[in-house]
């Protein structure tokens, strides 16, 4: 799997964490079914926003990519999300970008307009199978999303830049194709290529990628190695909003993670907030949403704390069938509020349980609990613990 990382200028808000707790659900159900998971992840170390940023902060842009990447990391941590067993940078794969441009070279994929080298997408085979877009929307998007439609001497309006000639007071490296730096989509193009090979399972991230960034990708991918497919599926997490907006660094309407986390707010709280939303569907995130995921995670953890509770078997069914179906994160949720509101019940609680829905389908071995009868009662508490911790990532210690 291929998650598309951060490009390291701002800190971690909503919209970065849904997406990475997203696939960090993948990740954990395929280790759950016994897959050896490849998760490569991204860090777009130079790229323009980044060094526009440093411009107007004053810092030197990559004190601020290293902070920035450091902070991440962190969060990611405290949400309880899995550390991908590869993670590269941008700038460190600039040897191998240069490689892959080669080889688009020797098979007539590249020209260049003035000291600049562009990708011929126009005539790679199977281009606008990623997105299903027409003509008309993909050139709206790709002016949008960091594309140059109307730049001459370009072939095609939507051909991408490869390679960047040295701009004034832009970090550049002397490399065989100049004096310059990597366009963005060829980034991902070669490290996926370096860590995963052609036709591996996933590429992921949030579905403002879609168009332009993982059709480049793929078509790239396909146009230097002749092979198909890039990637067998293509997985998009949705936007998440704030103040009437999708989450923006351009509109400044963010919540970072670290931020609510320097006010005390559990990470566990914050996580549940995410999971409480389809990976697919766009949000709209509020206080009250967040409200609703502390009192969830309260219930959860003085269920969790009781000497005993409800047979744990049909909950461990239950949340790993909704996990392989589509993800279905917020059903599994529900399932776990049905088990600690039957706990808390029979232990005379029953008002420490909220309005959360309930709702129910198969769990077991790679629980890391293996010799934990899940039908226990007296053991389901500590089993629920462990399950929710491997499963669904949430902490309730």
């Amino acid at each position: 799997m291929y998650v598309c990382g951060i490009t390291p200028y701002d800190a971690t808000h909503m919209g970065h964490a849904a997406t990475y707790v997203a696939f960090d659900l993948v990740h954990r159900v395929w280790r759950d079914l016994g897959h050896d998971v490849h998760y490569v992840q991204n860090v777009t170390d130079v790229d323009d926003p980044l060094l526009e940023r440093a411009v107007a902060t004053g810092r030197d842009w990559r004190e601020l990519a290293r902070a920035e990447t450091a902070l991440f990391a962190q969060d990611m941590a405290a949400l309880w999300v899995l550390p991908p067993g590869a993670y590269v940078g941008a700038v460190e794969s600039i040897p191998s970008v240069v490689d892959w441009i080669g080889r688009l070279e020797a098979a007539g994929a590249v020209y260049r307009v003035e000291e600049d080298l562009y990708f011929d997408a126009s005539g790679a085979p199977g281009f606008g199978s990623v997105a299903g877009l027409d003509a008309t929307a993909m050139r709206a998007i790709f002016a949008e999303r960091g594309g140059d439609p109307d730049r001459a001497g370009k072939r095609h309006p939507l051909d991408p830049l490869l390679w960047q000639a040295e701009r004034p007071d832009e970090p550049a490296w002397d490399t065989g194709l100049g004096h310059g730096r990597p366009g963005w989509h060829i980034e991902c193009t070669a490290i996926a290529l370096d860590h995963l090979g052609m036709a591996f399972d996933v590429q992921g991230g949030g579905s403002d990628l879609a168009f332009p960034h993982h059709e480049m990708c793929a078509a790239q991918a396909r146009a230097a190695t002749g092979l198909a497919p890039f990637a067998h599926h293509y997985v998009h997490a949705g936007m998440v909003g704030y103040q009437g907006h999708k989450m923006s660094k351009s509109r400044g309407n963010l919540v970072f993670v670290s931020a609510l986390r320097r006010t005390g707010v559990p990470p566990a709280a914050i996580r549940l907030a995410l999971l409480g939303h389809h990976y697919r569907s766009d949000w709209e995130w509020t206080d009250a949403e967040l409200a609703t995921a502390v009192a969830r995670l309260d219930r959860w953890r003085a269920a969790a704390a009781l000497p005993s509770g409800p047979s744990a078997a049909p909950l461990l069914a239950d949340v790993r069938a909704a996990l392989v179906d589509d993800l279905d994160a917020p059903a599994a949720l529900r399932h776990v509020d049905d088990w600690a509101d039957a706990a808390l019940a029979r232990a005379g609680m029953a008002g420490r349980s909220s309005d959360a829905a309930g709702g129910t389908s198969a769990l077991g071995e790679g629980t890391g609990v293996a010799g934990t009868d899940p039908t226990a009662e007296g053991t389901a508490p500590a089993l629920v613990t462990t399950v929710l911790a491997t499963l669904l990532g949430v902490d309730l210690s």
